[in-house]
């Protein structure tokens, strides 16, 4: 049985938490850059405030991740009910409740058709998600003529209090993202239908011949996908009081990005939530950090880029590294060998992306 100090070492190794550390780095080195504006309980209210929303994105694309399925329509599903939420609220003069399950069940439709295709039909995930989202873009662009829809309807409670009410400083997106996280911890790591997911994402084959039931996991995980990026959209809406058609579009690239980032931490090789969390208040740290040291306009692109290499090769190469070292020493089996090596990390999600 493994002692204390030793689960508190591994605990907290560079191994397990690397992103915590380039995480404190980046802090440290924005106090010292900019000592009058960084180091403040503001700058930490901002980089929460900030960074909720993208968090709810990044965490919408993990389950589908767990079970080996991209879903690329995340970004055009927020723009949705950003506009639809904003439409029905402006134009049609109904009600905010009625008007986020209106748009609620555009995104629960979204997911659906996704998981049809995917499921069903049988068709790549990235190439049909990434189709489902240009068929989002052009009901989007008839909605709104490609203009963002205002009106003193989304700048009035209770819609506004969705994303702007506080406590203390800090938002309800920022209880929002917490919950979500919680919620996907608590099925992906405690209950069986987690374990079923991981199974299905490691190996598809091998799960199906165990009783698990694989196509009816990624169909809920496409439509658990679209139904939390959808209410994201509805918090950024409510954040910035319009419906942009562009709302989602920024959020892919970091979404993905913080996840597979994320798959490095805690629970190395597997898409999980709070290291999601942390990959995306890391970078959200940097951005804010920038641009409180006034810093060049490019240098939160050359920043994002940056954190995402270093903190792939520092803390994601280390999964595949360890195990060709003790297969040279003789430790492992060779891969050419007969089947039989049940090793955890030679199953573990590579940095740059799945393997069933």
């Amino acid at each position: 049985m493994t002692s204390v100090p030793t689960r508190v070492k591994t605990t907290l190794s560079f191994r397990t938490v690397g992103a915590v550390y380039v995480w404190l780095v980046i802090v440290v080195l924005f106090s010292v850059w900019a000592p009058d504006t960084f180091p403040t309980a503001i700058t930490v209210k901002q980089v929460l405030n900030g960074n909720a929303v993208a968090g709810l994105v990044a965490l919408s694309v993990v389950p589908p991740l767990a079970a080996r399925v991209f879903d690329l329509s995340v970004a055009y599903t927020m723009s949705l009910t950003s506009v639809l939420t904003a439409h029905f609220l402006v134009s049609t003069g109904l009600g905010p409740f009625t008007a986020i399950a209106l748009a609620m069940a555009a995104a629960l439709l979204v997911g659906v058709v996704n998981a049809l295709v995917v499921v069903v039909l049988r068709v790549d995930s990235f190439i049909a998600t990434l189709a489902t989202g240009a068929l989002i873009q052009s009901l989007i662009t008839m909605v709104t003529n490609d203009s963002s829809i205002t009106g003193v309807q989304l700048l009035a409670k209770p819609f506004a209090s969705i994303a702007q009410l506080d406590a203390g400083g800090i938002t309800l997106p920022v209880l929002y993202l917490l919950l979500a996280a919680l919620a996907i911890w608590f099925v992906l790591e405690h209950t069986a239908t987690g374990r079923r997911l991981y199974a299905t994402g490691f190996n598809a084959d091998a799960a199906r011949l165990q009783g698990v039931r694989t196509d009816r996991l990624r169909f809920a995980t496409l439509v658990a996908s679209a139904l939390l990026s959808g209410f994201a959209g509805v918090v950024f809406a409510s954040s910035v009081g319009s419906g942009s058609p562009t709302a989602g579009s920024p959020y892919l690239l970091s979404a993905y990005a913080a996840a597979f980032v994320g798959a490095t931490q805690l629970r190395a090789g597997r898409f999980n939530a709070w290291g999601t969390v942390i990959a995306v208040l890391l970078l959200g740290t940097g951005i804010t950090g920038l641009g409180l040291a006034t810093s060049a306009q490019w240098a939160a692109s050359l920043f994002t880029g940056s954190v995402l290499i270093v903190a792939l090769v520092l803390t994601g190469g280390r999964i595949a590294l360890p195990t060709a070292l003790r297969r040279r020493a003789g430790k492992l089996p060779d891969p050419a060998q007969p089947e039989g090596s049940t090793d955890d990390e030679s199953r573990a999600v590579p940095a740059g992306g799945t393997r069933a």
